[in-house]
């Protein structure tokens, strides 16, 4: 019906008003379709510019996993550069010492005078102290460069307790002081040789911060675990140092009153840190100025050998006190004041050396049917390449016997140890010690 034809107002407004309802919904739904392409437009954009930033971390990601992949790779090499150098720095830099050490002891038999003898003993202190820095310095970055590997077995407490009385109880009776050990019949796993050194630097702070009183080390149970502690009346370390003590070349601060001499490298506890790190044996102290201190060693309960079996084993390795005069030996050493200072020494015990620079000159030492060496002395690393244990093999090969042998190096690593092992030679670390060198050489050849 055409409006015009419409008379009725009422109809009018009706019609009216469902035209601009309609009008109305129409525009509501183009602005929703507007609002939802504005949206769309917007997430779009949002998903570019995060895809974008996505990519770009990606990038970045790689790149730091390459830098990363080479810095690792550097830092192998130079730890591996590192272990090298402390292998030369081992062999080269203890080898002089050595010779050194051979020379004075040598001389040390010849003087007569007392004024000789006082130079002598000066400079083996000199000498000791020396070797005592370098060896130390050198153990600190083996251990940092993780080149130490623990051999862990089961350990006599009770042994261990033994032979560190035996060494520090001279050192407690000359300061007047009182050095115990409490009884133990307990065994632990760990490596003999890196615990006793913790527990020898521990003992020698003791009785070095220590003026009067004494030193006691005793064991307590926890569980799977014995606590080794080791106590003193010393003058006890100030909260403030409690961290300091473990840092390199740091030395204790002495009461005025305290009536202690100064001394030590300021390396014991360093090195003690580290240990106890390769080793995992938690180290703790308590202390109180002016009265002591006490260290606190955890370490596991061993699982199998039993302390019977152990001491056994000890006594028949212990050695006899048998003597070296007309003792055939052949020195196998490249060096030639090494070589020249241990020939020295050797013919000062009586002995009948027969020196050698190489496997070669070494078995042109034997062509004398008449001359059978009673033992065989080498260095690991000889002119040519030749290794010691190489030369020791090839003697033994030609004399159709296996002649005690004796390898003696500067060269610290655990493949020299287990190569020595594994044929059945004795070890001794350069620089040597005359008495000990003497002593095991008698065992040797009892």
């Amino acid at each position: 019906m055409p409006l015009r034809n419409i008379n009725d107002l009422e109809k009018l407004k009706k019609i009216n008003a469902a035209l601009v309802s309609r009008v109305e919904r129409s525009m509501d739904q183009q602005g929703n379709a507007f609002s939802l392409f504005q949206t769309a437009i917007s997430l779009e954009n949002r998903v570019r510019t995060r895809t974008e930033e996505l990519h770009s971390t990606l990038r970045r990601l790689e790149q730091s996993n390459i830098d990363l992949s080479a810095a690792k790779e550097n830092a192998e090499l130079a730890n591996l550069s590192k272990t090298r150098f402390l292998a030369a720095a081992s062999h080269d830099v203890l080898q002089p010492l050595n010779a050194a050490h051979l020379s004075v002891s040598a001389l040390a038999e010849v003087q007569t005078s007392d004024e000789g003898k006082k130079l002598v003993r000066q400079v083996e202190r000199s000498l000791e102290t020396m070797e005592d820095l370098l060896r130390t310095l050198l153990d600190i970055s083996k251990l940092d460069a993780g080149v130490v590997q623990p051999d862990i077995g089961d350990v006599s407490l009770e042994m261990l307790f033994s032979s560190l009385r035996s060494d520090f109880l001279p050192v407690a009776e000359l300061k007047g002081l009182t050095l115990k050990f409490r009884p133990v019949n307990a065994v632990v796993r760990s490596d003999r040789t890196l615990l006793r050194r913790i527990l020898q630097n521990i003992l020698s702070n003791a009785l070095r911060y220590t003026r009067s009183g004494g030193v006691l080390v005793g064991t307590r149970h926890r569980g799977d675990t014995i606590r080794i502690d080791v106590a003193d009346t010393g003058c006890g370390i100030p909260d403030d140092q409690r961290e300091a003590v473990f840092e390199e070349f740091h030395r204790g601060t002495f009461p005025t009153d305290a009536g202690l001499a100064g001394g030590g490298l300021g390396l014991g506890l360093a090195i003690v840190r580290r240990i106890a790190a390769a080793l995992g044996h938690p180290v703790t102290f308590s202390s109180k100025v002016g009265h002591g201190t006490i260290f606190h060693i955890d370490v596991p309960v061993g699982i199998g050998a039993s302390v019977d079996a152990i001491a056994s084993s000890a006594d028949m390795e212990r050695p006899r006190g048998y003597g070296l005069f007309g003792t055939k030996v052949l020195l196998v050493e490249n060096d030639v004041e090494v070589l020249q200072a241990m020939t020295s020494l050797l013919e000062r015990w009586q002995c009948l050396v027969r020196p050698a620079t190489s496997t070669d000159a070494a078995l042109d030492m034997l062509g004398d049917t008449d001359w059978v060496p009673d033992i065989v002395i080498a260095d690991q690393h000889l002119d040519g390449g030749d290794l010691g244990t190489t030369t020791i093999a090839e003697v033994r090969d030609y004399l159709s016997r296996a002649v005690p042998a004796l390898i003696v190096t500067a060269d610290g690593s655990e493949a020299v140890a287990k190569a020595a092992r594994a044929a059945g030679i004795e070890l001794m670390r350069k620089p040597l010690k005359p008495a000990q060198l003497r002593a095991l050489l008698a065992h040797l050849l009892a």
